[in-house]
């Protein structure tokens, strides 16, 4: 427990330094989002009881056992993983997040299987912005045609972007790949009279830059959790 709280209170500081440093406004905090794939539902439990509420899982059976066998009744559960189509039903049911819709047939799919329509289905659209043939997501241009499509769909709230930008330890790219995934927001926001308030973006390598570029969800695993099991 002494080794979490230690991590917990680590990547804390450091999201607060960040914050601090990028001279952003107290109304637009940084929610920590704990990646818990492949981490136990004890692990889990330990970071609830230091105050962590949102949970972030990518593999959907693991995480609905989790989601099922857990006591914590006010956790908030993101989906973060690639999504199959036929997945969407369990993923509308069960999380409060939906990060990774890269396509418009899954938002589709994620609008017409969720269950609770008095409140929204909080989604990401993923934006693939470092461009990598490899990675799932739209294009920055392509998003222009398509979100027109996914805002008229009902039962869904689009929050914001996602994105994972190519890997780098060199801070100006990464604070390039971040600033232009702000930028797309804003555009978005403004020619389609949107109100997006969401950039989840950066991971433990990286924070600083996602946060001093407009981050409002960061994700982190292994320097919160400690080594996967």
């Amino acid at each position: 427990m002494t080794n979490t709280r230690n991590r917990f209170v680590h990547i804390n500081q450091r999201i607060e330094q960040a914050f601090t440093q990028s001279g952003r406004s107290t109304g637009n905090p940084v929610t920590l989002l704990a990646v818990s794939k492949h981490h136990s539902l004890e692990k889990i439990h330990a970071l609830y009881e230091l105050g962590q509420r949102d949970f972030g899982e990518s593999y959907l059976q693991e995480a609905l056992t989790k989601i099922n066998a857990s006591t914590d009744s006010d956790i908030i559960w993101h989906f973060i993983g690639p999504i199959q189509s036929n997945k969407t039903k369990d993923i509308a049911q069960n999380f409060q997040w939906v990060h990774s819709v890269d396509r418009l047939k899954i938002a589709r799919r994620l609008s017409a299987q969720y269950p609770d329509k008095a409140l929204p289905l909080n989604i990401c659209l993923q934006i693939n912005i470092s461009q990598e043939t490899q990675k799932s997501g739209f294009s920055s241009s392509e998003i222009f045609s398509i979100i027109e499509e996914i805002i008229d769909l009902p039962h869904l709230a689009i929050r914001g972007l996602m994105a994972i930008p190519k890997p780098t330890d060199n801070v100006t790219q990464q604070k390039k790949a971040f600033h232009e995934l702000n930028e797309l927001m804003q555009q978005l926001n403004k020619q389609f009279k949107l109100n997006m308030d969401t950039l989840s973006m950066g991971m433990s390598n990286d924070l600083e830059s996602a946060i001093i570029e407009g981050a409002t969800i960061i994700r982190v695993g292994t320097a919160l959790f400690g080594p996967r099991e």
